[in-house]
């Protein structure tokens, strides 16, 4: 493994699970001999506001802060924060995007117009557009968006898959278990057909 600190940046909107993916990409770093240092923001999450996560891995971490440029890999549940968060990305960074639009509230209640070309921009920023949701509801429950999106991410870094199923299943609901596994497996599978 290398002694390159990497840097995720897990960018959605409240009740999709960014903190619970932070949380397992964390627990993955830590189980494979990583040291690991993570920063939530977090303030509107349960109302639909942004959610944005930091975790910096490496064998030796020194700070949580991500500056505009430093991220490795955006991770984004969807398409507006992953345009909002974009200045993040290092130039050689990678993007990965649940292709999913959530209007925000300003957009919803038609104070504002929402963003234009929002596809275009990413695609021009070399994102890969993963259909999340799609693949999650084939995995058995449209809120596994964020594990279909940890299994995306995980064929970038370079932990085991092993690794990853064990922390997954020690961190959500029994019942939930084959379906997360499934949505993980999924993710992976798209990226690796599709990179």
């Amino acid at each position: 493994m290398s002694n390159t600190t990497k840097t995720v940046l897990l960018s959605g909107v409240g009740g999709q699970g960014a903190i619970l993916a932070a949380d397992i990409l964390s627990r993955v770093a830590m189980a494979s001999g990583q040291d690991v240092k993570l920063s939530e923001i977090h303030g509107m999450a349960q109302r639909g506001g942004a959610v944005t996560t930091v975790v910096r891995l490496g064998d030796s971490v020194a700070s949580m802060v991500a500056d505009k440029g430093s991220v490795d890999y955006l991770v984004s549940f969807e398409t507006i924060e992953a345009l909002r968060n974009i200045e993040y990305l290092k130039v050689d960074g990678e993007l990965l995007v649940n292709d999913e639009s959530i209007k925000p509230l300003p957009v919803a209640t038609g104070a504002v117009a929402a963003p234009t070309g929002v596809h275009e921009s990413l695609e021009a920023a070399g994102a890969l557009l993963v259909p999340a949701e799609a693949l999650a509801k084939q995995a058995g429950s449209v809120k596994a968006v964020n594990v279909v999106l940890l299994g995306a991410l995980s064929t970038k870094l370079p932990y085991d898959e092993a690794t990853w199923i064990s922390v997954i299943e020690s961190r959500v609901p029994a019942k939930f278990k084959d379906v997360n596994i499934e949505a993980f497996k999924k993710g992976r599978a798209y990226v690796e057909a599709n990179s």
